[in-house]
């Protein structure tokens, strides 16, 4: 008997439920990869709608990307996070606490764009190879933190 593959929704929420064991550290597929959770606000719901999304790292900002594995459209989430751009980031500190904030985000376009996601594809061949996948340019979104406060920390 073939085992059943979890659903995209019980996949994420396992990853998040391991990001949150863990201080922002996962195994499997992502082991390794610097992950966020992001919090958007439902475009039609007005509900909130947590996802984990791969992130890099850009001086003061956190860079996500809207790849959904290279598949045709772009994930619930950016939709979300155009409909209205403000939104929760959670994010490991590295020393086994995560650290939660507002930020604001910023789709990026152009030649800005094109290069932030050429470093991520350099960082890990899987998204060169999602954008080959697909004819749509993925999105490359800078969350810009809204506050200079020291965020939430929880282990």
């Amino acid at each position: 008997m073939a085992k059943r593959q979890p659903t995209p929704a019980e996949f994420n929420q396992f990853v998040m439920d391991e990001f949150r064991a863990n201080g922002g550290r996962v195994g499997g597929m992502f082991e390794g990869a610097p992950l966020v959770l992001l919090t958007t606000t439902g475009a039609r719901s007005g509900r909130p709608h947590t996802n984990p999304a791969v992130c890099l790292r850009d001086g003061d900002r956190v860079l996500v990307f809207a790849s959904n594995a290279g598949g045709p459209r772009n994930p619930a989430w950016y939709h979300n996070l155009l409909a209205d751009p403000r939104v929760t980031v959670a994010i490991g500190t590295g020393d086994g606490d995560i650290e939660t904030y507002t930020a604001e985000a910023v789709p990026l376009e152009g030649d800005e764009r094109d290069r932030l996601y050429a470093v991520q594809s350099g960082l890990d061949p899987a998204f060169a190879a999602y954008q080959a996948g697909t004819t749509r340019v993925i999105p490359v979104i800078a969350l810009n933190r809204l506050d200079s406060r020291p965020g939430i920390r929880a282990r």
